[in-house]
């Protein structure tokens, strides 16, 4: 299930600070997503009432996602409004403190105007097959987390079980190895580099501009909002890329940035075959070509 890609709908949008989420409290506790100023005609105005009328701002992450993402995308903004300014300045900082002084340090007064915010990338709810004792099927191989697919978030994962799930699997996990530790296989042996078959490469700026690419087509290809036709175009990118990468792997000097490269790839290829394999939407997987819920529901386990 690597399609179930989940985005937080409310990060700061801040050229000196990056991955700064401001919490989904914040509208639990009456914030409101307003259009910025340069939205012109309708500067100021609440638009959540177009995307979930019953529940506006309290709707869950995917839809108050989608809904920024479409409110930047139509008006052409760098981001939203998060506008919780209306209420009394004390409570803001009594329920916010280390919201309101992060934002201090950066010129924002939370309890006078909007936060400007973007929806960015955040949790997936696929990964590792485990079971309930976080096993995978690789003998001594265990998985708790974000890498895993526990089956416990569904196609939707809830605000804050995060750490509740690192909690319960890795304690899992824990009790399972030294239960059977004596029993696991031991590891398998390495085998010595054969230094005469690679050399340090001078063009590490490949790698960089490799990593640059698959970030920029994996956001603007297979974001919140997918289509059949942006999926194929980043699978026949990845194709490219994975044979690029490949042949530098298999010239020079194995690095770290090297090995978590060539993971990027096989992890953005899984997500896409995995979109492109459920024609459906369902919860954190939106698709134009297939905005309806199947009639049963399945799950994109991939062949090998």
């Amino acid at each position: 299930n690597m399609e179930m890609m989940q985005f937080h709908p409310t990060c700061l949008y801040n050229l000196e600070v990056k991955n700064f989420l401001v919490t989904e409290a914040v509208r639990g506790e009456g914030g409101h997503l307003k259009l910025p100023d340069d939205a012109d005609d309708e500067a100021g105005e609440r638009y959540m009432q177009r995307f979930d009328p019953e529940r506006m701002e309290l709707a869950p992450r995917d839809i108050v996602a989608r809904a920024n993402d479409h409110e930047i995308k139509r008006l052409g903004l760098d981001y939203v409004h998060l506008d919780i300014s209306h209420r009394d300045p004390e409570f803001v900082k009594g329920h916010f403190p280390n919201i309101y002084d992060k934002l201090i340090g950066l010129g924002i007064d939370m309890t006078t105007g909007p936060i400007p915010v973007v929806p960015a990338q955040h949790y997936t709810c696929g990964g590792i097959l485990i079971d309930l004792a976080g096993r995978t099927d690789l003998p001594g191989l265990y998985a708790a987390g974000e890498a895993s697919e526990s089956g416990l978030h569904g196609a939707n994962r809830l605000a804050s079980n995060s750490l509740l799930e690192c909690f319960v699997f890795g304690d899992a996990a824990a009790r399972d190895i030294q239960a059977h530790w004596d029993d696991l296989p031991a590891p398998p042996p390495i085998r010595p580099w054969d230094e005469s078959r690679v050399t340090n490469s001078d063009e590490e700026v490949v790698i960089k501009q490799t990593w640059t690419e698959i970030r920029r087509f994996m956001w603007n290809y297979v974001g919140i909002v997918r289509t059949t036709k942006r999926l194929e175009r980043a699978q026949n990118r990845i194709n490219l890329l994975r044979g690029e990468v490949e042949e530098y792997y298999g010239n020079f000097r194995v690095t770290q940035d090297l090995i978590e490269l060539r993971n990027l790839i096989e992890v953005a290829d899984l997500i896409v075959k995995s979109a492109l394999a459920r024609k459906e939407s369902r919860g954190l997987h939106y698709i134009t070509d297939y905005p309806e819920l199947a009639n049963e529901a399945v799950d994109t386990v991939l062949a090998p």
